[in-house]
């Protein structure tokens, strides 16, 4: 049986070595989720890398530290066409799941259009929607700036909304155990997501 997931703590990371964007919330009952901090470390693009992921690295302990979340929800890396970018943004998330590993801390990834989809009930929603939607849904006075903050806000609703999926797949999967019938069946709609 799922328990309820009230009082899940979430920290949502936009990943970037330029801006990454750190959050917490809080689930609530049923779909309520409550905003408890959000913000952005920035680190200079002149400096030298190990110094931009030290930076990285310490900031998101201290966040982990403070707020202690029982989950980190990050963005999955997806292919770009500027490689670099890519490379610097898997860098800053190795960092970052690193924090979270040496805390114990789960980490869940999801992919930019799993979140919009969460969030928006479209995958292709551009920022504008996106940071629309999270100050609707966490009741803010005013829209998240900039869109890294905004973006890590909605990977932490993401998780939320998307957490108790994610536990009766596991509870289904352990379930399933040795009978192969049912593990092809839990293949075949794996596949077809």
């Amino acid at each position: 049986m799922v328990h309820s997931l009230e009082g899940l703590s979430v920290m949502g990371i936009d990943p970037g070595l330029t801006r990454c964007g750190l959050s917490v919330v809080q689930a609530g009952r049923g779909r309520a989720i409550y905003p408890i901090a959000v913000g952005v470390v920035r680190t200079p693009a002149e400096s030298p890398l190990t110094e931009r992921l030290l930076r990285l690295s310490k900031a998101a302990t201290e966040w982990m530290d403070e707020y202690r979340p029982d989950v980190v929800a990050i963005e999955r890396i997806f292919e770009r066409s500027n490689v670099s970018t890519v490379m610097h943004t898997a860098h800053a998330v190795g960092v970052l799941v690193l924090a979270a590993a040496e805390r114990n801390i789960p980490v869940q990834m999801y992919t930019p259009s799993e979140v919009k989809k969460a969030i928006s009930g479209n995958g292709r929603a551009d920022k504008k929607q996106m940071t629309s939607m999270i100050t609707r849904i966490l009741g803010l006075s005013e829209p998240p700036k900039p869109a890294d903050a905004a973006d890590a806000l909605a990977l932490a609703v993401c998780h939320c909304w998307r957490a108790p999926m994610l536990a009766r797949e596991a509870q289904l999967v352990q379930k399933i155990g040795d009978n192969p019938a049912a593990a092809a069946a839990q293949k075949w709609k794996e596949a077809l997501r």
